[in-house]
C-alpha cells in the first residue's frame, strides 16, 4: 500500500464556523475530518483529531475556558485550599503561599492557643 502523505490545513475562525454550520447532519468525527482535522499515521491509517477540532470551534466562537493561564504565561501553580493534614512525623505544615497571602515575614513569631478542636495563631507584636 503506498504511503499517504497528504498535507491538510485545518480550517479555523469564521471559515470553520461556516463549514460546521453546513455539516449539521454529520457526526463529530465526520465534521472534524471534513474541516481538515485529520492526519495519516506511519502505517497509512487515518487519524481524526477530534479534540483539536473541538478546541478550534471553541476558539472560533470566542469561548475561553481558562486553559491558557494568566496573561504572564505562567499557569499560577496550585490553588490555596485552606486545608492541611498532619504529616507522618506529627507536624503541621503551612506553605509559603499562605504566609505570603498573610504578608508574613521571616522571623515573625506567633502565640499558639489551643481550643477544643482548633488552633489559633496570634501574631506577636514587635517589642521596641
Amino acid at each position: 500500500m503506498p504511503k499517504r502523505t497528504k498535507k491538510n490545513k485545518p480550517l479555523t475562525g469564521q471559515a470553520l464556523l461556516a463549514k460546521v454550520s453546513t455539516l449539521s447532519d454529520l457526526t463529530r468525527e465526520e465534521k472534524a475530518k471534513a474541516c481538515g482535522y485529520f492526519t495519516f499515521a506511519k502505517d497509512s491509517t487515518e487519524r481524526i483529531n477530534v479534540m483539536a477540532f473541538l478546541n478550534a470551534v471553541l476558539d472560533a466562537e470566542g469561548m475561553d475556558l481558562g486553559a491558557k493561564g494568566k496573561s504572564n504565561g505562567k499557569l499560577g501553580g496550585r490553588k490555596l485550599t485552606f486545608r492541611t493534614s498532619v504529616q507522618s512525623n506529627g507536624n503541621l505544615l503551612v506553605g509559603s503561599a499562605y504566609t505570603k497571602k498573610m504578608e508574613l515575614q521571616p522571623g515573625d513569631e506567633f502565640e499558639i492557643a489551643l481550643g477544643r478542636k482548633h488552633i489559633h495563631l496570634k501574631l506577636m507584636a514587635e517589642e521596641d
